[in-house]
């Protein structure tokens, strides 16, 4: 049990394996890749060879799926190429030995119960096809900072309960959302040993998140201090200083936690 902390970023596959030695030296123990905007690692050899790379570091590699996904889109072309985004950044995940890859979920429609049961039976079909595919990878539906979009702590944890899918416990976009953290009840709704988490300072107001900020010492005491002492838990920090955010974090840590 205990926390590992690390950037929402790897970089380029040329310099991958140079950036995760980094990484190391600064004791960080996770990394997230972000294919927010596109699956950058084509090449399977670049993949096993990052992969091999993390693991003889004992770096823990995660996905963040692309940005533009709607597993509740009113179209059925848009659905089907959401699903696609996600499994093609399994593909890669499983060729980098990668524990989970990160997704938003999608949008409400008018009708917020169907909007739930649309992006669950989403979620179904990808794990279909993951065990067709015989991948250990998971898939993990992340909580959202703005009220309009699906993602509370509740329907995530539904949505896990329902499908047996991962999650992710984005402790920022929460505030943003509820405009307090409710750490017990977190807890309560998400009670699975292993936790991934997503952190930093965040900018929000009525509607929600506006934007990320850099973590101040206070934001991580606060987290720190209400984490449970109990589980297995990746920090992934998301800030626009995620390796000194993320480094700040694991020096607070031995302190508090």
């Amino acid at each position: 049990m205990g926390i590992r902390f690390g950037p929402a970023g790897l970089g380029s596959t040329k310099d991958a394996e140079k950036t995760l030695e980094k990484y190391s030296k600064l004791g960080l123990e996770a990394c997230e890749l972000a294919f927010t905007h596109g699956v950058y690692i084509k090449n399977k050899e670049d993949a096993i060879r990052i992969g091999k790379k993390a693991r003889d570091l004992g770096i823990r590699l995660s996905i963040h799926a692309p940005y533009f996904v709607n597993l509740n889109s009113a179209e059925e072309s848009k659905k089907e190429a959401t699903k696609k985004r996600i499994l093609d950044c399994c593909e890669v995940g499983e060729w980098l030995g990668a524990e989970i890859v990160v997704f938003h979920p999608g949008y409400y429609s008018e009708d917020r119960e169907e909007s739930y049961k649309n992006i669950r039976d989403g979620i179904i079909d990808i794990m279909k096809e993951i065990e067709r595919r015989k991948w250990n990878i998971k898939i993990g539906a992340e909580t959202m900072g703005k009220v309009n979009v699906f993602g509370s702590i509740e329907e995530i944890s539904r949505l896990v309960n329902e499908t047996g899918c991962g999650f992710c416990i984005d402790f920022a976009h929460i505030l943003a959302r509820d405009k307090v953290v409710d750490y017990e009840k977190v807890k309560k709704i998400f009670p699975q040993k292993n936790w991934h988490v997503h952190f930093s300072g965040i900018v929000y107001g009525e509607k929600g998140e506006k934007h990320h900020k850099t973590t101040e010492k206070e934001e991580w005491i606060t987290l720190l201090k209400n984490l449970p002492k109990d589980k297995d838990i990746v920090i992934i920090n998301e800030s626009p200083t995620l390796v000194e955010d993320s480094v700040e974090g694991l020096k607070l840590s031995k302190k508090i936690y």
